[in-house]
């Protein structure tokens, strides 16, 4: 059977069929895959994948009785999955994940990874990255970076929260429409849900951080965020600011407890960590990436890096 799209506005995609060759077109496509093969297992062959959603939110089911495996990018988008039934493996870099069924697993952002599932029930929610980036914003100091600890699994009751949140926000769609506030939220609680299941990496925002009387020094780390790339001084942040040196100091201290150039180095220091992850090794070294966010001492950002994200940098490049 060829892929055929739901009937309705909330519909965005539904295929199905039987075939090997046909499960492969239908189903690569949606995940940039470029080497996937489907096979039987035992008894009769078939697969299903339906979703609903707009470009902001969706939910799907993936079902197959068969195998596949193959490799997948996820650009653009935050996709968490999990299994009900049959066996599901993550392997990036040779880092194998074998999913267990009812948890949550959070899909490698930015970069192309091996997966292989074995007659499987799968649930899978996809949200847009600007809205993880505008949810988070409400409790992290977020720059364009999206970076989660997928090292340690989920409480029980985050997962919790989780599935009632996506549960919830099915029932928003099919009762009030896509276009509806309902379903505006319900976006947004489920996004504030997968901050609960994994960590999102980035510095919580200070007490009363969104108050008038820190409406200078959010000017400042705002810009420092968007320029990070460029070559910047104290001076250069203060005027943005509308503050003097000093003042800019103390407010950082104050604040942010360290330096505005301090600051300005860890934002570097994770976009450093961004680039090596979407990176693939052979094509870029870390000395590349680390001179691009301006470390000229490899020892000193090895070891940097390796107190803010537990590995060295050639173990993030290799993974």
């Amino acid at each position: 059977m060829s892929s055929t799209a739901d009937e309705g506005p909330a519909s965005l995609v539904s295929v199905a069929g039987t075939d090997t060759d046909t499960a492969v077109a239908d189903l690569a496509g949606m995940y940039a895959g470029r080497a996937w093969h489907s096979g039987r297992t035992d008894g009769d062959y078939w697969y299903r994948y339906v979703g609903i959603g707009d470009e902001r939110m969706s939910v799907r089911r993936s079902q197959m009785h068969g195998s596949l495996r193959g490799d997948v990018a996820v650009q653009g988008e935050v996709v968490v999955q999990w299994i009900d039934a049959g066996t599901a493996t993550v392997d990036v870099g040779g880092d194998a994940v074998q999913m267990q069924p009812g948890v949550p697993t959070l899909f490698p952002i930015e970069r192309r990874f091996d997966v292989e599932y074995r007659d499987w029930d799968q649930r899978l929610v996809h949200l847009d990255r600007d809205l993880v980036l505008d949810v988070a914003s409400e409790r992290y100091l977020v720059d364009d970076t999206v970076d989660f600890d997928r090292s340690t699994p989920p409480t029980a009751a985050a997962i919790t929260r989780w599935r009632g949140a996506v549960a919830s926000s099915v029932q928003a769609l099919r009762t009030s429409g896509s276009g509806s506030l309902a379903w505006h939220e319900s976006q947004r609680a489920v996004t504030s849900a997968l901050l609960d299941l994994y960590r999102f990496r980035a510095e919580a925002v200070p007490p009363g951080w969104g108050e008038h009387r820190n409406a200078r020094i959010r000017a400042a780390v705002e810009y420092l965020h968007t320029h990070a790339h460029e070559p910047l001084t104290v001076s250069d942040v203060a005027r943005i600011a509308d503050l003097s040196v000093r003042g800019l100091q103390e407010a950082f201290q104050r604040t942010l407890d360290r330096s505005p150039m301090q600051y300005l180095r860890e934002v570097r220091l994770r976009r450093a960590h961004e680039d090596l992850l979407a990176a693939h090794l052979g094509q870029v070294s870390v000395a590349d990436v680390a001179a691009r966010w301006g470390f000229t001492h490899m020892g000193r950002f090895s070891g940097e890096y390796l107190r803010r994200f537990g590995e060295y940098p050639k173990q993030t490049l290799r993974r």
